[in-house]
């Protein structure tokens, strides 16, 4: 499956959880490529969360450093807990916070081990 339609599909599945408890739900018109602002901004009661999403099927998942650093400046400036929403077939999604990712040269990673240590699903996010 192309990686995209992969992606897209991934992200109306949060989009969806999130758009059932009520919370007002918004995808980037840039989601996908690289934008400026996370994939998904979800609010409810004046509670927000961002989230940049990735489906991937991998032992690691990375970004590059300008789109880590457009995120942690999304953070700064709105004050919403921003996430990278890693999609892990079979397990489901795990959220993991920018800062909580390792520096290598090029870019920003996490193993799929330390995810799952962390240990943020969908239901820890919305307590």
């Amino acid at each position: 499956m192309h990686r995209y339609v992969k992606g897209a599909r991934s992200e109306r599945e949060l989009i969806n959880f999130f758009y059932k408890l009520n919370y007002s739900v918004i995808r980037s018109a840039g989601s996908g490529v690289n934008s400026l602002s996370p994939d998904i901004i979800v609010i409810k009661n004046k509670k927000g969360f961002a989230f940049e999403c990735k489906a991937w099927d991998r032992s690691s998942l990375s970004i590059d450093k300008d789109r880590y650093k457009s995120l942690m400046d999304w953070e700064s400036n709105t004050g919403m807990n921003t996430f990278i929403a890693w999609r892990m077939n079979i397990k489901g999604w795990y959220f993991i916070k920018p800062e909580e990712m390792n520096e290598t040269d090029k870019h920003y990673t996490i193993t799929m081990t330390n995810a799952l240590k962390i240990g943020r699903n969908l239901n820890s996010i919305i307590i």
